[in-house]
């Protein structure tokens, strides 16, 4: 998860590259919304809609991509802690393009609507992380499942997605068990679950999103950051453990040189050559499960 240690890793990646945060915000904006991430090969003509579902607590705005003709798997990809955002609508545009029909909720929308970080700020600037924290400790495990089985049902109301398919997940850093819990909540939809960098998926808890690994059928991806890894080195094995027991097929690993937050390519620490690795193992894992 984000915290003090987890920011002055990226201080020092900074320094490393001879970039200060400030350089890199301005630098940041333009690759973000240039959509800078490479292009999918025969890939479908999309549509993009802002869309609202509703949900047991309201609407939540969300952005849906899905290609033009058919009906495909449907992916939720939630977004890290800095919300819906350019960053992300890209990210889900770009699986669309690979032939699924993606929703990328704001699960913030209780409190706020649409984009909360101004664009060339990140969770690291002064007054950013104070300012999200509220909105991410209103957030619960009810409350992550909850609102995926709204999500759930409203793609599987829309006519671009194929319902005899199972749903995949991806979740970023706090949003990474959430494809765990709700993989144990709906087992019979939710086909695959991917954690890019997640956070508290194997704790003391009694609600780790480990032990409900018994509830799940779906089959998961882990990327574990480097950084993440080497402060709390236990809890691969934990999952491991967790997931042989129940017999769920999962792939696990540390991706090495990447730091918490690699994935979204608006990142201070985007590691392109390891993002791309994580991207491609999802979408082999969606191929094979959502089949």
């Amino acid at each position: 998860m984000c915290d003090e240690l987890t920011n002055k890793d990226v201080e020092e990646y900074l320094r490393n590259q001879g970039l200060t945060r400030r350089q890199f915000n301005k630098t940041s904006i333009g690759a973000a919304l240039a959509l800078m991430l490479p292009s999918v090969a025969n890939a479908a003509e999309v549509v993009e809609q802002d869309v609202k579902v509703p949900t047991p607590d309201g609407e939540a705005d969300c952005y849906f991509v899905h290609p033009k003709s058919g009906s495909h798997a449907a992916v939720m990809v939630w977004p890290d802690i800095v919300s819906i955002r350019p960053a992300f609508r890209a990210m889900g545009k770009r699986l669309a393009e690979s032939g699924y029909s993606v929703l990328v909720p704001n699960p913030y929308y209780r409190s706020h609507s649409g984009q909360i970080v101004p664009d060339g700020k990140g969770f690291r600037d002064p007054g950013i992380r104070e300012m999200l924290m509220p909105h991410a400790r209103s957030l619960s495990p009810e409350t992550c499942v909850s609102d995926g089985r709204a999500f759930v049902q409203w793609l599987d109301s829309q006519a671009s997605v194929d319902t005899g398919r199972k749903v995949g997940t991806t979740g970023y850093c706090m949003t990474g068990s959430y494809c765990m819990r709700l993989a144990a909540a709906m087992p019979d939809r939710i086909g695959a679950g991917c954690s890019f960098h997640g956070g508290g998926l194997a704790t003391d808890a009694d609600d780790s999103p480990h032990k409900l690994a018994d509830q799940m059928k779906a089959e998961f991806l882990i990327a574990i950051a480097e950084n993440d890894d080497e402060r709390r080195p236990n809890e691969k094995t934990l999952l491991r453990e967790a997931f042989d027991a129940a017999g769920v097929t999962a792939e696990i690993e540390v991706y090495e040189g990447a730091l918490h937050g690699w994935c979204p390519p608006d990142s201070a620490v985007y590691h392109e050559a390891q993002a791309e690795r994580a991207w491609s193992r999802m979408l082999k894992l969606f191929e094979r499960a959502l089949a």
